[in-house]
């Protein structure tokens, strides 16, 4: 995919871009400095986007998941590297989310991970626990991978003990996003901050009327947890060898809520369900067909420019309960263990994370960006939608208590299990009391192995 650019035909394209932003030992003085000062005027590059001294050729491989505006501006972003790296040649691999992990897996098995890997908190004790992720703090210490410009807080949800093994690229929220004239259309009225779930499930019978549907659906290992938070519990316990809790009530009253509005028709069928790839493209939001969907900050951007109308965005209830609401990580870039050109995966990750022409591209969709002077710079650039999510994850931090640690070994089954467990109770093969009990002893089970 490289491609020859002149230094104009490149300022051109990041101008461009930039415009119609409405719709991560060689050389590390030239590729990993900070990003260059706030006022870089727009499609400037920072310090570190500078031609590498090195001749020497150098493939890598960069694997990322997301909807198609995503891998639009990323294979940008690695356009703009190759033309300043001409030694190196980058080669993408990217899918949707679930389609990530199901490549990444035999990968992992055969010792042949991409060199680059986007990663979720979800994944990363799996993969880091398991020795398959390469330490980067050898790379921050000799300054190849620049974090003097990133919180101690953004780089500590990275960390498995005292290891490194993923670089933030963003900060991320929970919210709900709200098609507010769509609710008024249907004789609703738009919630305010404080609501509660039950205010959620009401909207229910309002859009039946309107022959739409509250949402596709609500991700069962986001938001259980989320609703543990705000009853005062946790999904894990601090040593990963089991759940945080004993009592079964948070789950039974959190599924008595999912299954009356399954029930009542408010969310999607578990068929069509199956169906979804996962997508903006083919959310029911951003088709037209449900008047929410619920997720992390960062993918409001995906849903406004993918459905092409305005928003609005709702804290998730509860959040005020305990203090539910955190800031987590939106995703990380990670350098696997067995990728022999370790260093130029450092490169371009200190590239991503600092270069401000490069996040004059990226406009924050994977989170707000976790580099000062990079935030700073982008605020004269944003787009009404973009200054929208960084002004709420910036209320998010005001009212937020400290994330849950990453998830332990094993919680990647945990997940398919309430998933399988939560379909069960959907389907009335199990009811919610049944299913409680029996997702507490086999995710105990699960865990127990650590």
């Amino acid at each position: 995919m490289k491609k020859a650019l002149t230094s104009l035909v490149l300022l051109a394209l990041v101008i461009s871009i930039i415009g119609c932003g409405s719709n991560n030992n060689k050389e590390a003085a030239s590729s990993a400095p900070a990003a260059s000062s706030p006022s870089a005027s727009a499609g400037e590059a920072s310090p570190s986007a500078t031609a590498s001294e090195s001749q020497d050729p150098v493939t890598l491989r960069v694997a990322w998941w997301g909807g198609q505006s995503r891998h639009d501006y990323t294979l940008k972003v690695i356009e703009l590297y190759e033309s300043l790296h001409p030694n190196v040649t980058i080669e993408p691999e990217y899918a949707s989310f679930d389609d990530h992990w199901k490549k990444l897996a035999p990968n992992a098995a055969a010792g042949n991970l991409p060199d680059v890997i986007q990663m979720d908190i979800s994944y990363l004790s799996q993969y880091g626990g398991r020795g398959q992720l390469e330490d980067l703090n050898s790379y921050t210490q000799n300054g190849l991978l620049d974090v003097s410009d990133v919180s101690e807080a953004s780089l500590s949800g990275g960390k498995l003990g005292d290891n490194l093994f993923a670089i933030n690229l963003g900060s991320n929220a929970l919210l709900a996003v709200i098609d507010k004239a769509m609710l008024e259309k249907a004789g609703g009225t738009m919630p305010t901050e404080n609501w509660t779930w039950e205010d959620f499930g009401k909207l229910g019978s309002v859009m039946k009327s309107d022959g739409k549907i509250l949402t596709q659906d609500l991700r069962h290992d986001v938001f259980f947890p989320f609703y543990l938070r705000s009853k005062g519990q946790h999904m894990y316990a601090a040593d990963g060898k089991s759940l945080g809790y004993t009592d079964d009530k948070p789950f039974i009253d959190f599924y008595n809520m999912y299954q009356s509005w399954y029930d009542e028709g408010s969310l999607l069928s578990l068929d069509k369900l199956a169906q979804k790839k996962g997508t903006p493209e083919d959310g029911e939001l951003e088709l037209g067909n449900a008047v929410s969907t619920w997720g992390w900050s960062n993918q409001y951007i995906l849903s406004s420019s993918v459905a092409k109308r305005p928003f609005e965005i709702l804290p998730v209830p509860g959040w005020n309960e305990n203090k539910a609401l955190f800031l987590k990580p939106s995703m990380y870039f990670s350098i696997s263990k067995s990728s022999k050109v370790k260093e130029e995966a450092a490169k371009f990750i200190s590239f991503w994370v600092n270069d401000i022409a490069a996040n004059q591209i990226i406009m924050g969709e994977r989170g707000v960006p976790v580099s000062a002077k990079v935030k700073e710079a982008l605020k004269p650039s944003l787009t009404p939608d973009q200054a929208k999510v960084f002004d709420y994850v910036a209320w998010a931090e005001q009212n937020s208590s400290q994330m849950d640690p990453p998830n332990p070994v094993g919680a990647v089954e945990v997940d398919k299990l309430l998933k399988d467990t939560a379909e069960q109770i959907l389907y009335k093969k199990l009811t919610v009391e049944e299913g409680a009990v029996k997702f507490r002893e086999e995710a105990n089970k699960i865990l127990a192995k650590n």
